[in-house]
């Protein structure tokens, strides 16, 4: 059994509460009990992913470590301000994501690794992209930033570490909906092309992402 977890969404093309901004971009927040604090991307700017963190009570200095899914600026665009204010998070890039951070602790990524308890990456699938994998009581919970790998890719990397339980994230132009069908929570964040026919295909537990969304596991 994994433990708590609390994903808060802080940079989506889409806000939740009226004094978030909005952003095409996605960041994430991850609390749990025996983890430190993990932010998975940054959004496309720093501006909007700090502005957002305020309002949401998040400091950047908590952060123990920063996941980057892939190198597109939409999802790094934010990290050299977070790295100005946070000076001992520990980084885990993919290894397309070509630079240099002097004096911190950085982990290339290329194959699936576990990063702390209960929160694993599934490895840089197709040379481009890493998602991450935590083992939550309810079962793994994926979070991905674009899905440019193939989602039957990323949902079988995932369940490498236990049974299934849900999602959030970008899933870019995926439409093969039937591997959805043994989720029991859906979140089509950010990038998603089919927002609408995910959530409408699956009514009971597919529902809306935006900056301010909090997902309790």
């Amino acid at each position: 059994k994994g433990g708590k977890m609390k994903i808060t969404i802080v940079y989506d093309n889409e806000a939740k509460k009226g004094t978030l901004r909005a952003g095409w971009g996605f960041s994430a927040f991850i609390e749990s009990e025996k983890a430190p604090p993990i932010l998975f991307d940054t959004g496309a700017d720093s501006p909007t992913l700090l502005h957002n963190m305020k309002e949401l009570n998040i400091d950047p200095k908590d952060m123990g470590i920063i996941v980057i899914s892939h190198a597109h600026g939409d999802h790094t665009g934010g990290l050299s301000e977070i790295l100005k204010k946070n000076d001992t998070a520990e980084l885990y890039l993919p290894s397309s994501f070509r630079r240099g951070f002097p004096g911190r602790k950085v982990t290339i990524v290329k194959d699936a690794i576990q990063i702390c308890e209960n929160i694993f990456s599934t490895g840089e699938l197709e040379g481009v992209e890493q998602s991450l994998a935590l083992k939550t009581d309810k079962g793994i919970f994926v979070v991905t930033g674009c899905a440019h790998p193939s989602m039957k890719g990323i949902l079988e990397a995932a369940s490498k570490f236990g049974k299934l339980y849900g999602i959030v994230g970008g899933f870019h132009g995926f439409r093969d909906f039937k591997a959805f069908d043994d989720l029991s929570l859906i979140y089509p964040c950010h990038c998603t092309m089919y927002k609408r026919e995910i959530i409408d295909l699956f009514k009971e537990k597919a529902f809306e992402c935006g900056a301010g969304l909090v997902i309790e596991l």
